[in-house]
């Protein structure tokens, strides 16, 4: 399974032409391009059941994809549909509070990301904690060769102060100051579109290269 081309196109012309003519015009390649990533979804969720013990392959597709369309309530830009998918595959689909897997495809800016997006309150907390605990665990887990092979740790959404507890002279402060547990790897069209099953195959060189990162934030969450 592989994304197309066309749906890669698709998405082109959609940022070319957002609006809701040009869309009604285009509604079959819509929903052709849905359809592609909606399969691709489901075979990435089949084969990250079998690595990763926190996902079922039961997982509905549909409750992982988000909608296209844009809230544009209070947003500037009132562009009406997102020139991208993304899918959150957890145990709960893409509404979780807890550690999963983000896919954004989309032109030339595809990427696969997994953690913990801006935990709540007691969830970040505990995190935190843990990283205080057993701090040389959590930077043997990042520096690892497998890690940092096909990872980037996302550490550019942080406060600037120390959080309220923790010393600034704290030896992982930098990583304390994070306020969210996120790595990514970029994908490109290509790696994505190969019609030999390399997309799939990219996706899980990810998942089990951040699998032991993971695994530290459902620690911390106290999840068996």
């Amino acid at each position: 399974m592989h994304i197309f081309p066309s749906t890669f196109t698709f998405l082109k012309e959609l940022k070319e032409n957002n609006n809701r003519e040009w869309f009604q015009e285009h509604r079959a390649d819509y929903d052709l391009a849905h359809q592609n990533v909606k399969d691709f979804v489901g075979e990435f969720i089949v084969a990250l059941s079998k690595i990763d013990r926190y996902i079922s392959e039961d997982i509905p597709v549909s409750k992982c994809l988000f909608r296209i369309y844009r809230d544009t309530r209070f947003s500037k830009d009132k562009t009406p549909y997102k020139n991208w998918f993304g899918a959150g595959i957890s145990v709960a689909g893409r509404k979780l509070n807890g550690p999963e897997y983000y896919l954004h495809i989309e032109p030339e800016n595809s990427f696969i990301a997994g953690g913990y997006w801006r935990p709540e309150k007691e969830h970040l907390a505990a995190i935190r904690q843990e990283i205080d605990y057993n701090g040389n665990q959590f930077k043997q887990i990042i520096t690892a060769t497998s890690f940092t092979k096909f990872c980037t740790l996302n550490n550019d959404d942080k406060l600037k102060k120390a959080p309220a507890g923790y010393d600034p002279e704290h030896p992982d402060i930098e990583f304390l100051k994070l306020k969210s547990f996120t790595a990514s790897k970029a994908l490109s069209n290509t790696e994505l579109s190969n019609d030999n099953g390399q997309g799939i195959h990219h996706l899980l060189a990810f998942a089990e290269a951040m699998y032991d990162f993971k695994l530290f934030l459902h620690q911390a969450l106290d999840e068996e």
